[in-house]
């Protein structure tokens, strides 16, 4: 895509849970409540909504927290092999992500607009708000077709954008036919996964 659309989604936010000293949930303000965003070459804006390096979730004496601060200043991968990665991605109008994969399973949710998944082998369906695609180490890309807003009294058209939620959790590599299906990341404009 050449120039990005200006965004018609709202910013996001996020709100981490901790205990007081009694043990009683209290909201944490050890980080902001704005939603840290990623700049995509490709024009998504990523934003690192949580992640873990351990699975199970390591809770006690803030460990997860500690960790998902280092990510904020150093992000991982897609994935973490030992932890999880939550990740909403905001897509521009039009665009289509790099054909990738992913050594994890992901449950990918569709928040706002419609979005097509394109498999390697060509195959397609479309994902409306609310659907889920179950990503099982596959080879595939995310095309943003939602369709323009259009004005009833000016007729104007306003290009959307998409934004989806993606939970991924790491998994054993793939292996079909005795051949390994390693993570492919080119193009994306993130480092490999960790």
């Amino acid at each position: 895509m050449s120039a990005k659309t200006p965004k018609n989604l709202r910013p996001l936010n996020r709100y981490i849970t901790t205990h007081n000293a009694d043990g009683q949930a209290i909201f944490s303000n050890a980080l902001s409540e704005d939603m840290p965003i990623q700049h995509m070459k490709d024009g998504a804006d990523f934003s690192l909504a949580y992640t873990s390096d351990h699975f199970p979730a390591q809770l006690n004496n803030d460990t997860d927290l500690t960790e998902y601060t280092g990510y904020l200043a150093s992000p991982p991968g897609i994935t973490i092999s030992s932890g999880n990665v939550c990740r909403i991605v905001d897509i521009q109008p039009g665009a289509l992500s790099p054909m990738h994969r992913t050594v994890s399973l992901d449950y990918g949710v569709v928040l706002e607009g419609e979005v097509e998944l394109v498999l390697d082998s060509g195959e397609t369906r479309l994902l409306k708000r609310g659907d889920v695609a179950i990503q099982r180490g596959t080879n595939h890309a995310w095309r943003n077709v939602t369709p323009d807003a259009v004005d009833p009294v000016t007729k104007e058209v306003t290009p959307q954008w998409a934004r989806m939620l993606y939970v991924l959790s790491p998994a054993e590599p793939m292996q079909i036919g005795g051949k390994s299906l390693d993570e492919v990341v080119d193009g994306i404009g993130v480092r490999p996964s960790t």
